[in-house]
């Protein structure tokens, strides 16, 4: 079975594998069929830490998966529209994509949009922003995160993408911008990095 990442899309959670304290609209979610988003989490072996999401933002519920209930997987690197779509963020994703493409790097959408083109299930509206994942395996210098940056507050609505590097995500808006230490998003939790892709580098 292949290794779950960040953002990935998996379906086959049942709502009796929740726990107790799960609430009515996360069992809801399960019992229609819809996906749970991993997320960034430790947990002991034969688990995946997961969210369900529920109809607004403030409907989110962390729990773990079984991995022995994945029946299906989808990445961001997955999803591509394919038309613009009606809302801002799906025309940003379609007018962002040839830049995105240039980069050479893996990359997909995740957040809304990502749900979204996953599931058919209309959760976006005018004000939604497009998050966006990019696989950064190699250092990404900052001069070119700039002008990549540059490049996509060109687009229709409001971007946020993170640099997925080897050891968490940060955002590329901070990664552009002056200060010497980023905040990193990894598993044990967050934390402030001079450079992201340094294994061994701890904050202090």
């Amino acid at each position: 079975m292949k290794a779950n990442h960040p953002h990935d899309l998996l379906w086959g959670l049942a709502p009796e594998q929740l726990p107790a304290e799960a609430p009515a609209w996360a069992r809801q979610v399960l019992a229609a069929g819809l996906p749970v988003v991993v997320r960034r989490a430790l947990c002991e072996p034969g688990r995946v830490a997961v969210g369900v999401r529920g109809a607004s933002r403030e409907q989110r519920f962390a729990t773990l998966m079984p991995l022995a209930a994945i029946q299906r997987c989808i990445s961001p690197e997955q999803l591509r529209p394919r038309t613009a779509g009606h809302w801002p963020a799906l025309r940003a994703l379609v007018e962002v994509a040839p830049v995105l493409e240039a980069t050479g790097l893996a990359w997909g959408p995740t957040g809304g949009v990502g749900f979204e083109l996953a599931t058919g299930v209309p959760v976006l509206h005018g004000e939604s922003d497009l998050d966006l994942l990019l696989h950064t395996p190699e250092p990404f210098e900052r001069q070119r995160a700039r002008e990549l940056l540059a490049l996509l507050d060109r687009a229709c609505c409001r971007i946020d993408l993170q640099l997925e590097t080897p050891f968490g995500a940060i955002a590329l808006r901070e990664w552009a911008g002056d200060s010497r230490r980023v905040l990193l998003k990894c598993a044990e939790g967050a934390r402030l990095v001079d450079n992201p892709w340094q294994a061994l580098e701890h904050a202090a």
